[in-house]
């Protein structure tokens, strides 16, 4: 099982990135996915959520209206549109897949840096 995060860097303040994760190694379609992020000094917290079709999704609230998760399972890959970036925003982002209670992986993550 493998999900490897791409996309991320450093952006100024205001300026949008769109993170990727890639997955193998397991039935991508019957998973839930979500970014999380951890900032240091912080506990890792939930950014957004995707149910495996696709149809529902859920953000954290200080996420709204800025973020957008998407996934393309034809590709195996779950996105994050991610614009109007602050520099709260500066964290490591793990991509996450769950199914059921016994089933979850996560991505060894990637940095992003929001910062002029």
């Amino acid at each position: 099982v493998q999900l490897v995060e791409s996309g991320g860097g450093l952006v100024q303040p205001g300026g949008s990135l769109r993170l990727s994760c890639a997955a193998s190694g397991f039935t991508f379609s019957t998973y839930a996915m979500s970014w999380y992020r951890q900032a240091p000094g912080k506990e890792r917290e939930l950014v957004a959520a995707i149910s495996s079709a696709g149809g529902l999704t859920n953000y954290a609230d200080s996420m709204k209206g800025r973020f957008t998760i998407s996934r393309d399972n034809a590709k195996n890959t779950v996105y994050l549109q991610m614009n109007s970036l602050k520099p709260e925003d500066t964290a490591v982002y793990y991509c996450h897949a769950r199914r059921g209670m016994r089933n979850d992986y996560w991505g060894q993550g990637t940095q992003v840096t929001v910062s002029s």
